[in-house]
């Protein structure tokens, strides 16, 4: 089966909320800064969060990122073995 992940580039979300919207299951909005914040996610660098998903939640994955109006900010990633 295979594996993916979202990856999340939180400096330069502009907490346009779309991404909750689509994928509560994943995001949620952080009450101090307006940004959104990957449940479970986590930190690989500064600002950037990884979560592996199980492959049946790959297009909810997928809608939150199309949804996002900034480029590359929310990106769902095959974990190549």
């Amino acid at each position: 089966m295979a594996r993916y992940k979202i990856v999340y580039n939180r400096n330069i979300c502009i907490g346009a909320v779309a991404c909750e919207a689509q994928a509560p299951r994943f995001w949620e909005i952080d009450s101090e800064d307006g940004k959104a914040n990957l449940k479970n996610g986590k930190k690989i660098a500064h600002e950037i969060f990884e979560l592996e998903i199980p492959e049946e939640f790959v297009k909810e994955a997928q809608n939150s990122a199309d949804v996002c109006p900034v480029a590359g900010c929310i990106k769902v990633v095959k974990i190549e073995d």
